[in-house]
């Protein structure tokens, strides 16, 4: 609520809320960055005993993630670019599952 006042009645209020959340959003991604490189740590054997079709399709996948992450914006605009989003989204979300889930089966 003080945040609302804050934009609603200060001088540039706006553009300090747009910055938190553009601070706010960096740090999500930069956790998610370091999440991802953590666990690529943990599981190197696992990664290098993938065959290189399945490497390819798990960085595939997780390049695709990033690139939708980066074109949220323009993607979300527009109802098929929404509906595109989403696919491509699900699509890499089951790539890195099925690998996954391949890779950790004995």
């Amino acid at each position: 609520m003080l945040l609302a006042l804050g934009v609603a009645f200060l001088p540039g209020g706006g553009n300090v809320a747009e910055a938190l959340l553009t601070a706010l959003i960096m740090a999500l991604l930069a956790g998610m960055t370091w999440m991802l490189y953590t666990v690529s740590r943990e599981n190197q054997l696992t990664l290098a005993t993938l065959s290189d079709g399945r490497r390819a399709l798990l960085y595939g996948a997780i390049g695709m993630v990033a690139l939708l992450i980066a074109g949220w914006d323009k993607l979300s605009a527009t109802g098929g670019g929404t509906l595109l989003l989403i696919v491509l989204l699900g699509a890499s979300a089951a790539a890195i599952w099925k690998v996954w889930m391949e890779a950790n089966t004995y």
